[in-house]
């Protein structure tokens, strides 16, 4: 050993160029959780660590097109969990970043008060109303700059009149009462100073916004609480929604959360039988142990489902002899993505990718 955490192919000379030791290729390939810390990173990543076994350590472009997959394990209309294999952290997590903050959807930005009678104050209503998921596309809307005119194009604008009435009970308001104007706003800027003069709205709508749509829009889910009115209140007010990102802020995220972890690999260090393997499995409340039947009486544990593991350590407690190895494969993730929006969380990754792809695009060109 030259050094620590450097091995030389002199010092081992029953191993073969270009083929770790197992103790190598471990600490290479995977991150070890110990039981006395929540996980034990030692280990040397850059590329020309193993180079005097004549092992390669970093990702050519030939080796990552070749090894990198994408296998999808679970979707739902709202969630979907897939594998990605043969990737960096470093990627994992910037695909994390884009569909958190900079992968498009359409959130309420303004809202134009007209009356508000409610115990919630106008900026409250109005942040409320921003947070609310909106059933639009945003791939059929373009971005709205400071000078742009609200059009059909840009703007999608909701309006919510409700009142409770003198005498009756205290009224909850729904996001499923928010109506949706497709010909643009019914308010007026300013009153007409002469008769017959042609009032000017909040929009500049060229014709009905159901031609960009094709279908009618709303809210992802008509049951969120809005506000509650006493007896006599009202609310009456317009809401413009607008195209943007999640970098600006939270309510343009469309995601309500996108996060990975990577994949667990759980090895016995020694054989357990009979009463101990029961124990063990008792331990284990995510069930990634089970007993195996050997006849005769008797009994093993096997590992049963690995990926269930959530490196609780639990397995590893109160005994004086650790029974397992508990670890994570350095290039294979488990991702998961839960969307917030109209769009499908199948579409959101494709649309990071793109964004990715275009973030690639531009420092290769600024470098070139």
């Amino acid at each position: 050993m030259t050094k620590k955490g450097f091995t030389s192919a002199l010092d081992m000379p029953d191993v073969p160029m270009g083929k770790l030791p197992d103790h190598l290729e471990v600490q290479r390939t995977r991150v070890v959780c110990k039981a006395d810390a929540p996980i034990n990173t030692e280990g040397i990543q850059y590329s020309g660590a193993y180079a005097t076994m004549g092992i390669d350590n970093s990702t050519p472009l030939e080796r990552f097109t070749k090894n990198f997959k994408v296998e999808v394990i679970r979707l739902t209309e709202d969630e979907m969990e897939f594998d990605m294999i043969g990737i960096d952290a470093a990627i994992a997590n910037a695909f994390r970043r884009i569909l958190i903050s900079e992968v498009p959807t359409m959130a309420i930005e303004k809202v134009f008060m007209v009356d508000n009678t409610s115990p919630i104050v106008d900026e409250v209503l109005a942040h409320r109303l921003g947070l609310i998921p909106l059933d639009a596309d945003p791939r059929l809307f373009e971005y709205m700059s400071e000078h742009d005119v609200a059009n059909e194009r840009n703007t999608i604008v909701f309006k919510l009149h409700v009142s409770c009435k003198k005498g009756s009970e205290r009224l909850t308001v729904k996001s499923d009462q928010l109506e949706w104007l497709p010909d643009g706003s019914k308010l007026h800027e300013v009153a007409p100073c002469f008769p017959g003069e042609q009032q000017k709205t909040y929009t500049s709508f060229s014709g009905s916004q159901m031609e960009v749509s094709k279908r009618p829009l709303g809210v992802m889910h008509k049951d969120i609480t809005i506000a509650r009115l006493g007896p006599g209140q009202t609310i009456e007010l317009e809401a413009h929604a607008v195209k943007g990102i999640g970098k600006v802020h939270a309510k343009w995220s469309p995601v309500a959360t996108a996060w990975y972890r990577m994949l667990p690999e759980v090895v016995f260090l020694k054989e357990i039988k009979g009463e101990e393997a029961v124990q063990l499995v008792d331990k284990c409340k995510q069930g990634v142990f089970d007993i195996e039947d050997l006849g005769s009486g008797k009994r093993r544990a096997v590992v049963k489902n690995p990926r269930a593991c959530t490196l609780c350590r639990e397995c590893l407690r109160g005994v004086s002899e650790e029974p397992v190895e508990l670890r994570r494969v350095r290039d294979h993730f488990i991702f998961t993505i839960e969307s917030s929006a109209a769009v499908p969380p199948e579409v959101l990754f494709t649309e990071a990718v793109k964004i990715l792809e275009e973030k690639c695009e531009r420092v290769i060109s600024e470098l070139s």
